[in-house]
C-alpha cells in the first residue's frame, strides 16, 4: 500500500542562540536546528528519516505485518 501526504515543518529564529528552529508540530519530539534556515530544514529532514524508522516490537502470532511506503 501506498500512502501520499504532506507534513508541516515549522522553520524559525530562535533570537536567544541565533541558529534556527525546525519543528514537526504533528510528530511529537521530531525537531531539529541548525546555524542556517537551510541547514535547519536539511537536518529536520534527517531528524524525520529517524522518527519513522522501524523500532524492534515482539508481536503475537496471530500478527500481522504491514509495510507501509509513503512518497
Amino acid at each position: 500500500m501506498k500512502l501520499d501526504f504532506k507534513l508541516r515543518l515549522l522553520v524559525e529564529p530562535d533570537e536567544e542562540t541565533g541558529r534556527w528552529s525546525a519543528v514537526f508540530p504533528e510528530l511529537p519530539g521530531c525537531a531539529s536546528a541548525g546555524d542556517t534556515e537551510a541547514e535547519a530544514v536539511q537536518n529536520a529532514i534527517e531528524a524525520l528519516k529517524l522518527w519513522f524508522e522501524p523500532s524492534p516490537i515482539t508481536a503475537s502470532r496471530q500478527a500481522k505485518w504491514v509495510d507501509l511506503s509513503v512518497s
